[in-house]
């Protein structure tokens, strides 16, 4: 387990985008402290709010640092603890390059196909260019394209971005708005195998169960 030199305070609940955070913690290793925050009420209390003014999980602490938004939280972990190896080597500036953008596509693209698609926003064709992302199926046909004989999607190791790109892909295969594509399934099935994801599901599901009681 990896040291830390200053408090780290996880700010979740079990059933929310926090399971991705728990995954990348436990791969970092490192010890933390969980605090539990249940919808509608100590998410919107005070305390909370002071460290996040959305009122939503996941949220952490580091230190006095606060970051908010899952995609940036791992983004941080993993540069702030490096011995994890979360990311591409340093010198290999394509898998860098192919690093951040990923990431950057799946805040930005993927997840407002998706917002639009699971609300049933169509976009009409002649308004597409007018869309970050162009359409649902653009988005699914670049990510299968660029997944298609591949086992990681920055550079030749396991990186945050696989951890973020199969969490999303796996979840929203599971609620049917990603259809079930052979590609995708592959990609998430070898990720999600890793002990470190195990660990993160076994805590959250424990945690959701003692939590209905």
């Amino acid at each position: 387990m990896q040291s830390n030199q200053l408090p780290l305070i996880f700010y979740t609940n079990p059933m929310s985008r926090g399971s991705v955070v728990r995954w990348m913690l436990e791969e970092i290793g490192c010890s933390y402290e969980t605090k539990l925050l249940e919808y509608g009420t100590t998410m919107k209390a005070p305390e909370f709010l002071a460290i996040n003014p959305m009122g939503k999980v996941p949220a952490l602490k580091y230190g006095e640092a606060v970051i908010t938004e899952t995609i940036a939280i791992c983004t941080y972990l993993a540069q702030i603890f490096p011995d994890a190896q979360l990311t591409p080597d340093k010198g290999d500036h394509k898998a860098w390059a192919e690093y951040y953008r990923w990431l950057f596509f799946a805040a930005g693209p993927l997840e407002a196909a998706i917002t639009n698609k699971s609300l049933g926003v169509e976009v009409q064709k002649e308004r597409e260019r007018s869309v970050g992302y162009g359409s649902f199926e653009q988005v699914l046909s670049v990510i299968e394209s660029t997944l298609k004989d591949k086992t990681y999607i920055a550079g030749n190791r396991f990186s945050t971005a696989d951890l973020i790109l199969s969490s999303y892909l796996k979840f929203y295969m599971t609620f049917g708005i990603i259809p079930d594509h052979s590609v995708f399934t592959d990609y998430c099935t070898f990720h999600k195998n890793r002990p470190a994801a195990h660990r993160a599901e076994k805590i959250d599901e424990d945690l959701a169960k003692n939590n209905q009681h």
